[in-house]
């Protein structure tokens, strides 16, 4: 392939991950959109136990790339990794359907429930981090088209979270219970599409930049027989851990928080670290810390923006109710008009030589989700008892925070990736879902001091009475994060020696 091509052209490779995981966020996102709903409106959960019961859940599916990714690393490799993860999600999903097809019959709709949620837990382990490292693989290392790769492929995460959100949305959030169902037999379809996808196409184009297969068993594995043995137990402790978390006590967090100190210490132990590569795997680390504020505020859609979106705005458009979930497809519709002219921007910027260093860009992004809750902020204050208000504050908010999506998320993506050494790639790719992991568990936590009518939450010993001081939490926990990252930015740039 001659330079021009190289400088221009991107590998078929990406196209076939573009598409696999286009299919697995489509699922995902399709029915993550449905699901506190389904457990408020359909299983009569409270808002506490929804609420808790999502945070445990998203936190999980980020916490299990951990295993994973050593698993790929040790005994897999990527593409059986990706398989498995996949059958193990489309059964998640069908389990799904099942519970909200027999949701009447008492304890099944419960019990098919935590079975699905503990499938999709495990399988996410084995298929997020390892297609999401695969991108980085198949180019050079100094490879200029590496930032704008990974900006396709997060489009094509958010062409499937728009498609999945749409189309549960509109099938199993109509207001009667007993459609749920529908939108789980969607989700379940869309993650059985993608991992044929990736079965039929990862032999023909999944090369590196030098012509060598990616993704393959590692020349000096043990074995992967044995791995098979604790997928059962691994699913188990899933189940396990997520009924206790709902239920019984947050264990979820400390889990989180452990996994952390632990998975740190493996990669710092290592002797065969130099002195430049300890200090860029701490920058993944730090970087990492400040995520958490991102997606602990961001996340918040699925929980309480949707309790707002159902309670407290005005839905009606030409005598159409627009379906609460549905406000959360902002997202994913703003990400598909802005990615590209994003890319675009910081091209620019860069050709310019005023292109700022990533961890100033990801502190921007924390700008914009702080400024998201503002808006509303401004909605809710002096509200009054079942006042309604307007959609636009909503659209107004996931606006803001999608431009702040995309100052932080592929640009942390592909950080991790350059910032790796690479006997650590797959691993350290987990350590980066990881802090979505704790951030999510911490966005239940915040939804669960969603105050109802009449009654008062409390937050650090603060009582939350009304809907201005929870949004103000969010506002607080983001702006203050982002005031930190800008002061320790041009420290990160020198720990980082070179890389942008």
């Amino acid at each position: 392939m001659n330079q021009q091509n190289v400088s221009q052209r991107h590998p078929n490779a990406l196209y076939l991950l573009f598409a696999s995981e286009m299919w697995e966020r489509f699922s995902y996102y399709g029915m993550r959109a449905v699901l506190v709903l389904y457990l408020t409106k359909a299983l009569a959960f409270d808002k506490v136990v929804a609420s808790n019961l999502y945070g445990g859940y998203v936190g999980l599916v980020y916490l299990t790339p951990l295993i994973g990714g050593f698993v790929a690393d040790r005994f897999w490799g990527n593409r059986r990794s990706i398989l498995v993860g996949g059958i193990l999600m489309a059964l998640g999903q069908f389990s799904l359907f099942t519970s909200a097809m027999f949701r009447e019959v008492e304890g099944f709709g419960v019990i098919s429930l935590f079975t699905g949620l503990g499938l999709m837990i495990v399988g996410n382990g084995f298929f997020k981090p390892n297609i999401s490292s695969m991108v980085g693989s198949l180019y050079a290392p100094n490879d200029s088209r590496r930032d704008s790769a990974y900006t396709i492929f997060y489009l094509g995460i958010n062409i499937g979270a728009f498609l999945g959100n749409l189309i549960t949305s509109t099938v199993g959030d109509t207001g009667n219970p007993d459609d749920f169902k529908w939108a789980f037999l969607a989700v379940g379809i869309a993650m059985t599409l993608g991992t044929l996808i990736f079965q039929w196409g990862k032999d023909r184009y999944l090369y590196s930049w030098e012509g060598n297969p990616v993704g393959m068993t590692p020349a000096d594995s043990p074995g992967v027989k044995q791995v098979y043995f604790w997928l059962p137990v691994l699913l188990l402790v899933s189940l396990g851990v997520l009924y206790i978390d709902a239920f019984v006590y947050n264990i979820v967090f400390p889990i989180l928080i452990v996994s952390a100190l632990v998975i740190a210490y493996i990669v710092f132990a290592d002797k065969s670290l130099t002195s430049v590569d300890r200090e860029k795997v701490a920058v993944i680390f730090i970087v990492s810390f400040f995520v958490i504020f991102f997606w602990a505020t961001f996340e918040q859609a699925p929980a309480s923006l949707t309790f707002f979106a159902d309670e407290q705005t005005d839905r009606e458009v030409f005598g159409i109710t627009v379906p609460p979930s549905l406000f959360q497809n902002l997202n994913s519709f703003y990400i598909m008009i802005f990615s590209l002219p994003m890319a675009v921007f910081w091209g620019f910027l860069n050709r310019h030589k005023l292109e700022p260093s990533s961890p100033v860009k990801m502190a921007w992004g924390l700008v914009l989700v702080a400024l998201g809750y503002v808006v509303i902020e401004f909605a809710v204050k002096d509200l009054a008892p079942g006042v309604k208000v307007s959609m636009f504050y909503l659209i107004g908010l996931y606006l803001l925070h999608t431009l702040g999506e995309l100052c932080l998320s592929p640009i942390g993506l592909s950080l991790v990736n350059k910032l790796s050494p690479p006997k650590f790639i797959s691993l350290l790719m987990a350590v980066w879902f990881l802090a979505p992991a704790i951030a999510n568990k911490a966005a239940g936590m915040i939804s669960a001091l969603y105050p109802e009518p009449g009654k008062s939450t409390f937050f650090l010993g603060i009582e939350i009475t009304n809907l201005y001081e929870f949004f103000l939490i969010n506002v607080g926990l983001s702006g203050a994060a982002a005031i930190l990252l800008f002061l320790i930015a041009k420290r990160l740039d020198k720990m980082m020696h070179g890389i942008k």
